[in-house]
Parts: structure tokens; sequence; C-alpha cells
């Protein structure tokens, strides 16, 4: 248990929101994971991901966010508990240099970089501690519970297990429609923020996951959950690996 976190008011409102931060207080928050007044983000705003937004890739958001019309919205105070508070403080790392834009020369360089920002990592490869398990990289298996139920997140690697099946048009169905032909995906799976990319970007995306190492680890949310010796959490399927 971590304790309770609010994501805070990004809007324009100078007294509720962040109309009256600065474009600095901005970028640290989003590349670099520390507040306005100074104290770390907890990392479930994916800064690590953001850290490689370009420059100029970072002030076009920040200018986008400044053009949102102002919400007042009071937001709870974030409230953490021991020790988490404390170890969140040594997440955010500085950033020093420029970050230059990303080699998107080749559609799986392209793909690579979309799938690093879009946090795709962050709910498809399990994770102990906050740190991803050994030999798992996105082959699913992380359980997230909510309003939705209790899920886990697929294998997307090209295993036989993961999306081997897939190709360009039905990634870019699933992506779109929230649909693996007839399997509605749970509301955790962001399908309905990337259904706006182009399908360039998609394809790349696409191309970039058929390049990974396949990781044999079936995962499978129609089945009752069993412990899966191959990750160690409990997930449908689980006892078939």
């Amino acid at each position: 248990m971590s304790g309770k976190v609010y994501p805070p008011n990004i809007s324009s409102d100078k007294e509720t929101g962040a109309g009256n931060w600065t474009d600095d207080q901005l970028s640290r928050a989003i590349r670099e994971g520390i507040r306005h007044d100074g104290r770390a983000l907890f990392p479930m705003m994916p800064y690590e991901n953001y850290s490689h937004l370009s420059d100029e890739d970072l002030a076009s958001v920040i200018v986008y966010l400044r053009s949102l019309p102002p919400v007042r919205h009071v937001v709870p105070k974030t409230e953490l508990v021991f020790p988490v508070n404390y170890l969140i403080r040594d997440v955010p790392q500085p950033i020093t240099a420029p970050v230059p834009p990303p080699d998107l020369s080749t559609p799986v360089k392209r793909g690579e970089w979309l799938v690093r920002v879009a946090g795709c990592r962050d709910c498809h490869t399990p994770q102990n501690m906050g740190k991803p398990l050994p030999g798992l990289d996105l082959a699913g298996g992380w359980v997230m519970k909510g309003p939705w139920g209790t899920v886990a997140s697929t294998n997307i690697t090209p295993d036989p297990s993961g999306i081997s099946y897939y190709d360009d048009d039905l990634f870019l169905k699933v992506m779109r429609s929230g649909y693996v032909n007839a399997r509605e995906l749970a509301p955790i799976m962001p399908w309905w923020v990337h259904r706006g990319m182009t399908d360039e970007d998609l394809k790349a995306m696409f191309a970039y996951l058929r390049t990974v190492p396949p990781v044999k680890h079936r995962v499978d949310n129609t089945e009752p959950p069993r412990r899966c010796k191959v990750c160690g959490f409990v997930h449908g399927a689980g006892d078939r690996n």
C-alpha cells in the first residue's frame, strides 16, 4: 500500500491548477518528476518515459497545455505512507543537457521510441517492487485491479503465446476499436488514447514489437487465475506456463 495518489489539476487555472507554474516548472514535472514545489512526483506519473522527449517535443506539449481553458477544481493532496514517501525522493533524475530529437529514420526506430514514450512496458512487463522482472520484457502478466475488475496485461512479444498471429491490419484494428476480433479489451488498456495516432505511427509500433525477443508466457484473462511459475503472479492461464 503506497497511500493515496491524486493527479494534480494541470489546467491553466491560477488558483487550483498550473496557471502560475513557469515553463521550467512544467518541464521538470513532465521529464524529471519534480513537482512545482520541489517535491518528487509518485512514479505513477511516467516521467521516466517522458525524459526521452526532445526539447522541441516538450515545448510543444507545454504550449498545448497552456492553450487549454482553465478549470477550477481543487484536488486532494497526495498522501504517501512510510517508507514510500522517502523512497520516491531518489527516483527523479535531473536532465542536465539538451535532449535532441529521436532517430525516426526507420519504422522500427520510430516504433521503439513510440513504445517507450507511450509507456507500453509499464503495464506489459511484470514488475517486482517497481523493477521489471528479468527476461519478461513485454511478456505480460502484470496484475491490475480497479473498477474494471482484476486483469493481467497480455504478452505482446512475437512468441506464439503472445501476438505472433497479429498482422498490421489486426494491430490497427485493436488499437482503434478496443477489440481483438470478438474479445473486448479491458478499459485499463488505453486504446482509446492510441486510436488517434496515424497509421504510420501505429504500424511503426507494431514493426518494433515484431523485433523484440519472443518470450513464452501464457496470459489469458478468460481463464481462471492461477499462480504462474514464470512471473510469480496469479493470472489467467498461469498454471499453463
